[in-house]
């Protein structure tokens, strides 16, 4: 699927400013504590974190041509997204994410399998965020992303 955006900075371009504060500062925030060897680009219309084919040849087994996904942030209709697949993966990971979250917000965590929704953006927790994107580098996401496509 063709993407809308040539990159990031179309993707927050075309965003209302209030929405564009949140996706940059979660941009900067990603970009400062993703472990070495990921990238960045847009994946699925949206700013994704992925390995690179150069790190991972394979690419993602849904769609070989793409690069392994990881991380994507999206500003939807009703919230800001990320789409963390380390959380879907690793249930240690995401005990420790749902333990830490209320001590960084008040309201209730909305997740699905691998989205955070943000609905009160001035409730984003970007610390905890900058925390849990440190956890993984991509060999070790290889490593459990082919652990789990065998099942």
């Amino acid at each position: 699927m063709p993407s809308k955006f040539k990159n990031p900075e179309a993707y927050i371009l075309q965003l209302p400013a209030e929405r564009q504060v949140v996706i940059k500062k979660l941009r900067t925030i990603i970009s400062k504590n993703l472990p070495k060897g990921f990238e960045e680009g847009i994946l699925y219309n949206m700013i994704g974190y992925y390995v690179p084919h150069s790190l991972y040849p394979n690419g993602y087994h849904v769609n070989p041509e793409l690069p392994l996904p990881f991380i994507n942030i999206a500003s939807q209709k009703n919230f800001v997204a990320l789409y963390h697949m380390g959380l879907y993966n690793d249930e240690k990971l995401l005990n420790w994410f749902k333990t830490e979250y209320p001590k960084y917000v008040k309201t209730k965590l909305d997740m699905g399998k691998s989205c955070i929704r943000f609905k009160k953006i001035e409730t984003i927790p970007y610390q905890l965020i900058g925390e849990l994107v440190s956890k993984i580098t991509p060999k070790m996401w290889i490593e459990r992303y082919e652990q789990a496509i065998k099942k």
